[in-house]
C-alpha cells in the first residue's frame, strides 16, 4: 500500500475513449454531455482527482471533434484507427503509448462508466506495488473497472486483447493473481450502452 501522492510518475492514467456508441445510434460515448461537459472530460477528470499524475486517452471515432470540444490539455491523446474492431485495440494502442514514458503501471478506466468516481479509483490506485502489479476493482465480490497493470503485465495483455475482451482472457488466465479491492460502496460500476443508459447521466 502505498499513498497516492507518490504514485504520480509511476502510475499513468489511460482512458478507453474511442469507442462509436453502436446502440446509442453513432453517437460517441466520448462526447455523450455529462454535467455539462463530454463525458471524456469527465472521465480523464476523475483519474486526475484520483491521483493520477499522467493521463492518456485513447481516442477513435470522430476524434477530430472529440479533440475540438473537450478540454484535455494536459492529457497525452493517442489515435487509434482501428478502433472499429473492438476494445482491445484501444487497450493494446494505448499501452503501447505508456512505453518509454517510465510508467511503471497502468490504471484502466473506461469512458462510459461515470458512476466510478475519484473514491474508487484512488482505492485501485493504492493497491499498485510494483510493475508485477495486477489489481482490480470489484463490485460485492465481482470484478470490474478500473483495473491496474503492472508493466510486467503489458505485453502479454497486448497478446490477447482482441476484439471486444480488452483484457478479459488475460485476466481470467491469471485469476489467481489478482489483488481484488472492493469498491461497491463508493461506486457503481453501471455502463451508458443503450439509450435508456442515458438516464444516468446529469
Amino acid at each position: 500500500m502505498t499513498d497516492n501522492q507518490d504514485l504520480q510518475g509511476e502510475v499513468a492514467g489511460l482512458l478507453l475513449a474511442a469507442g462509436g456508441g453502436r446502440r446509442l445510434g453513432g453517437r460517441p460515448k466520448a462526447l455523450l454531455p455529462h454535467r455539462g461537459r463530454p463525458l471524456v472530460e469527465y472521465a480523464a477528470g476523475v483519474l486526475r482527482a484520483a491521483g493520477c499524475g499522467r493521463l492518456h486517452v485513447v481516442l477513435g471515432a470522430r476524434s477530430d471533434e472529440v479533440r475540438a470540444r473537450a478540454e484535455l490539455g494536459d492529457c497525452v491523446l493517442v489515435d487509434n484507427p482501428d478502433w472499429a474492431a473492438g476494445m482491445g485495440s484501444s487497450l493494446r494502442a494505448g499501452l503501447a503509448s505508456l512505453a518509454g514514458t517510465g510508467a511503471r503501471a497502468a490504471l484502466v478506466s473506461l469512458v462510459d462508466q461515470p458512476g466510478i468516481g475519484p473514491a474508487a479509483v484512488a482505492r485501485v490506485l493504492a493497491a499498485y506495488e510494483d510493475e508485477k502489479s495486477l489489481v482490480s476493482a470489484a463490485y460485492d465480490g465481482v470484478r470490474g473497472h478500473p483495473v491496474l497493470f503492472g508493466a510486467a503485465r503489458w505485453a502479454g495483455i497486448a497478446e490477447t486483447a482482441t476484439g471486444d475482451r480488452g483484457a478479459r482472457a488475460y485476466l481470467r488466465a491469471h485469476e489467481a493473481e489478482i489483488r481484488l479491492v472492493e469498491c461497491a460502496d463508493v461506486a457503481e460500476p453501471y455502463d451508458i450502452d443503450t439509450e435508456a443508459d442515458l438516464s444516468h447521466l446529469e
